[in-house]
């Protein structure tokens, strides 16, 4: 290992995906020297394992259920999807893998990049060995951001190594679908992973700890969808465990709680995500590693005046919309610091506004769609509010009825009865995905009821459903 030299820049940052790419954008643009240290792909999980490339492989499911339920398109209702034009469109959207493009942005946007495992050093600094051993220290003068992300978290079951699982890495850049796999999980990797591997050929088993899917959501969300998984051909089995799993003669044979054998080709294993943050010298400073971070409304560590997490690393929602939007107020408060300027820590201070995690957005891209923000009835009632759920069935929506027959959904939206505003909304069935952003900007917004009464929604589309909560609620 050959140590070659220190650099100082204003900002440092750790982890090149797009929340890390975010921070160091917004603190470059505000005129701070700014590195980013990376050592993988520069773009992150969501680019090249994640975001892009799920839902590429999910868009032609859901297309083709939305194409089913319509006459007129026989072509897209008869047969199995092209698994073949599938993977090779999910290989474009993940640009086989490749990283150049990304690279050219940081090039040209003027933000060092540094390949290599970087590791904090002691305060406002930061190692980064690369390949061939050479290590390079970075200094901040203003701030380290570290912005490593999450990993699978797999089960401790005895010679599970052996058996060479897949994680989420591996369902969404697999080159071909197995005969047979096993999903086992019950959150938002694993309903669409089901959904996606199930529609490109692949016997799908769903093994569910829980009562339920998606259960941190609405209970109707995960009801839905676990139906329409059930209805396309995948085998959910709820309140089922894993006890042990091997693999023989190539064949992954699983057992479960109850002593049963299922035997695929894979199996998925979609049960949680852990810190990326063992290896990145936490200790050096203080902080346990492998830990989450634990940060304030500015995503400053407590207790140090230069040390910010953004992302999946403070564990207040681990989903990349939501870290981009904290790598931004990282960005605005590192830079407002270094020049000096008070910060207006107020939520939706007009100078540099304070990260907010209680009007949270997100979709799960399974048919049907669910979408959601803010609270459940259920979050909201522990928190203290007091709340009252009004549901809407979406036949009852003119706009529903365009997507064809059969069309099933439900919406919910999560009153404060105290203010007269929403804490939350749920939406679920094809097409709401669209939904969310107008939910999220009366959550977001604190926006009165009676306000929203004249927000109109156009005939006949599905935010029509709007009107008809509003309608519930003040009749009933």
């Amino acid at each position: 290992m050959t140590e070659t030299e220190t650099i100082a820049y204003d900002v440092v940052v750790l982890g090149a995906g797009p929340v890390g790419e975010n921070a160091a954008d917004r603190a470059h643009a505000a005129g701070l020297s700014t590195a980013i240290v990376e050592s993988e792909l520069v773009g992150g999980e969501c680019s090249y394992w994640a975001c892009m490339p799920s839902k590429a492989l999910l868009r032609p499911v859901i297309a083709q259920a939305d194409a089913r339920r319509l006459p007129g398109l026989a072509p897209a209702n008869q047969g199995p999807l092209d698994a073949g034009a599938v993977l090779a469109r999910r290989d474009d959207f993940a640009s086989h893998w490749k990283d150049d493009g990304q690279v050219q942005w940081l090039d040209g946007a003027g933000i060092a990049l540094y390949r290599g495992h970087g590791r904090l050093a002691g305060p406002r600094a930061v190692t980064v060995t690369a390949e061939d051993g050479t290590v390079t220290t970075l200094t901040a003068r203003q701030a380290v951001v570290v912005a490593t992300g999450t990993r699978a978290q797999l089960p401790g079951l005895r010679g599970l190594d052996d058996v060479r699982p897949w994680t989420s890495r591996e369902a969404t850049s697999a080159r071909t679908a197995p005969g047979r796999l096993i999903v086992v999980g019950g959150g938002v990797v694993a309903a669409e992973m089901a959904t996606a591997w199930q529609a490109l050929g692949s016997r799908v088993t769903l093994l569910v700890r829980g009562k339920g899917l998606l259960s941190r959501m609405e209970p109707f969300a995960g009801e839905l969808v676990g139906e329409a998984l059930a209805e396309a051909g995948v085998d959910v089995r709820t309140g089922t465990s894993v006890e042990s799993v091997t693999r023989e003669n190539g064949t992954v044979v699983a057992v479960t709680g109850d002593g049963e054998r299922i035997e695929a080709d894979e199996i998925l294993f979609a049960t949680g995500r852990a810190p990326q943050t063992d290896d990145i010298g936490l200790d050096t400073v203080g902080l346990e590693p492998g830990s989450w971070l634990e940060v304030d409304d500015t995503l400053l560590v407590p207790g140090t005046d230069w040390l910010y997490g953004v992302g999946d690393v403070n564990h207040r929602a681990l989903l990349t919309h939501q870290g981009k939007y904290q790598a931004r107020i990282a960005g605005s408060v590192i830079a407002a610091r270094a020049s000096g300027t008070p910060l207006d820590e107020a939520p939706w201070g007009a100078n540099v506004a304070t990260a907010d995690h209680h009007a949270v957005p997100q979709v799960v891209f399974t048919d049907p769609e669910v979408a959601a923000v803010g609270l459940s009835l259920a979050e909201a009632e522990q928190a203290g509010h007091r709340v009252r759920a009004v549901d809407v069935d979406f036949a009852s929506v003119a706009g529903a009825s365009l997507y064809g027959d059969g069309y099933k959904g439900r919406a919910r939206m999560v009153v404060d009865l105290d203010e007269e505003i929403l804490r939350g909304v749920t939406f679920v069935g094809p097409g709401v995905e669209e939904l969310v952003q107008s939910a999220t900007v009366a959550v977001a917004g604190q926006v009165p009821l009676d306000r929203l009464w004249h927000v109109v929604p156009p005939f006949p589309t599905l935010s029509e459903v709007w009107l008809r909560l509003l309608e519930a609620y003040r009749d009933n």
